[in-house]
């Protein structure tokens, strides 16, 4: 497979696909999120980086929807509710706009798949919930998402349990641009593959942000995964961004002394 260069994301020529604002968050007397703003551009990657308990999570279950901030904005462009702060909008909006706008791949494939169901039949039940009914076009559809995402047709009718965790996780990420969503979310994706593996799934997003221009953050721990992926970078601590930049700025002359510790932790 040819492995291509990341699409340069259009920083300037255009408005920010995804605006967050002040957002935070707290579960009883834990404080998750304090004032978290971000923006990324369209084709752009954003990593976000820190240790467990940094928040990245947190952030990540805002972002998809699942739950609201306690503070703050969050605007999503080419939403039906792009002029809206999209906390403000009801369980049946927000699960419409997750569905045709945001899409997740998950560290652990259990979380973002039936295990049991076919793989094809997972990337169409994302597509039934936006209202396709066409068995015809439903089983078309999931092909072509698989397919994009390089996962073998001749195992799309396999369950996922039946398969390696690669390629879990590129049914996961079939699922997830099945409807060729605004923004897609990657929370440890190459977290527990083996280095050749995690080196295919790297190919694949670089290949799918390069010719689909997809918008996307990703949560990892790897800086080497950062490195590879990102654009830009935002470090986080105690549920606050200590630092942010430029993916080659922030990892070869990192100015925080969180974030040096970090890189320092991985050379």
């Amino acid at each position: 497979m040819q492995t291509l260069p990341l699409k340069p994301p259009q920083l300037t020529q255009h408005n920010p696909v995804v605006r967050a604002t002040g957002l935070q968050k707290t579960y009883g007397q834990v404080v998750a999120l304090r004032d978290v703003s971000l923006v990324a551009y369209p084709g752009e990657v954003l990593g976000i980086v820190g240790e467990s308990g940094s928040g990245k999570s947190t952030l990540l279950r805002l972002l998809n929807l699942q739950e609201s901030a306690d503070a703050g904005t969050f605007y999503l462009e080419a939403s039906p509710h792009d002029q809206q702060d999209l906390f403000t909008l009801d369980r049946y909006q927000a699960r419409q706009v997750r569905v045709r706008h945001i899409g997740i791949v998950y560290q652990n494939p259990h979380l973002g798949l039936r295990m049991n169901h076919t793989s094809s039949g997972n990337v169409a039940e994302r597509l039934i919930l936006a209202g396709e009914r066409s068995f015809g076009s439903l089983r078309r559809a999931a092909r072509e998402s698989l397919q994009v995402s390089d996962f073998p047709l001749g195992r799309m009718d396999d369950p996922p349990r039946k398969l390696s965790g690669g390629m879990q996780q590129r049914v996961q990420l079939a699922k997830a641009i099945a409807l060729k969503p605004t923004l897609l979310l990657l929370d440890e994706p190459t977290t527990g593959l083996d280095v050749s593996v995690q080196a295919l799934v790297l190919d694949t997003l670089k290949r799918l942000q390069y010719e689909l221009g997809i918008t996307m953050l990703i949560v990892s721990h790897d800086l080497g995964v950062i490195r590879t992926l990102a654009d830009r970078v935002m470090v986080m601590r105690d549920g606050r961004v200590v630092e942010a930049g430029l993916t080659d700025q922030i990892l070869e002359d990192p100015q925080h002394p969180y974030t040096q510790q970090l890189v320092h932790a991985k050379l």
